[in-house]
């Protein structure tokens, strides 16, 4: 039988501390995608009435499935190339580097399962104990287990035992990470879908610009403008802006003294059970406008506005 004192001391070459270095790398940056992907999921499948700000672009997911899709299959080529260094030169199992990186892994990962352990039961404890929250801790606790157990694993490897190719892994974890990318475009959408609604967003910006340009004037004037043109004004610099996809001048008319109406057409339909999917900070556009919401369906959309003179007095001269 093979004995560690027979074999030659291994030397550490540049090329086994880049591989390792970056076998490890890639490794916590695809766990911690794919924990953030997994995250991003739950909140957006089950929302809380809870959150302050909901990201209507799925921003959050799409790097997670971007870093994924390029940082995962380099892991996977960089873990094989050591497999397949180590199944050639057995005694490189011996590599102090080796040893200390797959340690601090499984430090590492113990810790994570510690705090998922820790952050479950102050949850219960604080009453925060939902259906989110707990598929969160499952999250964790599957990914930083699995990282945990491989680590554990190869740790265990000798010189004297022959390098095996673990299917388990080789086959499960990158079934669990497409399953993962794949649900992540399911639930965030195309690409066009979400160019769509950036698009309906910076028209609602256009929209609450106007707004506000045609209340400044009734302030100013006493009388609202009759056309989007009479807003203009080169020495404060402002331009009445258009549609940012079409080009095309937006829909404003004047139905009472006090009252006006804005259009636009709309891409996406932003309705939902919460109102609207546009961040939180995108929400109030102003206080003391009647129908100031402005959630809308895809088409054309036209929002009524009417001025309260207390709220916004004629400015004084």
């Amino acid at each position: 039988m093979l004995c560690y004192s027979d074999m030659e001391k291994p030397k550490l070459t540049a090329k086994d501390f880049f591989l390792y270095i970056g076998a490890l790398a890639t490794l916590y940056w695809s766990a911690g995608s794919l924990l953030a992907l997994l995250f991003r999921i739950i909140d957006t499948v089950l929302t809380d009435r809870l959150d302050y700000y909901v990201d209507p672009y799925s921003s959050g997911i799409r790097f997670a499935v971007a870093s994924l899709i390029v940082v995962f299959p380099i892991s996977l080529l960089l873990f094989r190339a050591i497999k397949k260094d180590v199944i050639k030169t057995p005694e490189k199992l011996l590599l102090p580097l080796r040893r200390w990186l797959l340690a601090g892994t499984i430090f590492v990962t113990a810790i994570a399962l510690v705090g998922d352990v820790i952050a479950l039961l102050n949850g219960f404890l604080g009453g925060e104990l939902t259906t989110r929250f707990a598929l969160k801790v499952l999250s964790v606790f599957v990914v930083a287990g699995l990282v945990f157990w491989y680590s554990l694993l190869e740790l265990k490897m000798n010189p004297a035992l022959p390098a095996k190719v673990r299917k388990e892994f080789l086959w499960g974890t990158p079934l669990l990470v497409l399953a993962a990318i794949v649900y992540g475009f399911f639930v965030m959408g195309s690409p066009a879908s979400i160019r769509a609604l950036r698009f309906d967003e910076r028209r609602v910006g256009d929209l609450q610009g106007i707004q506000w340009q045609v209340v400044n004037f009734w302030q100013l004037k006493g009388v609202l403008p009759q056309t989007l043109a009479a807003l203009e004004d080169p020495i404060a610099g402002y331009t009445v802006p258009t549609d940012p996809e079409t080009s095309s001048a937006y829909t404003y008319s004047v139905t009472k003294p006090l009252s006006f109406k804005l259009c636009a057409v709309f891409g996406t339909d932003v309705k939902d059970s919460n109102g609207t999917r546009y961040p939180k900070s995108m929400t109030p556009y102003g206080e003391g406008l009647e129908n100031q919401n402005w959630s809308h369906a895809a088409g054309e959309q036209c929002f009524d506005r009417t001025i309260d003179p207390e709220l916004y007095p004629p400015v004084k001269r």
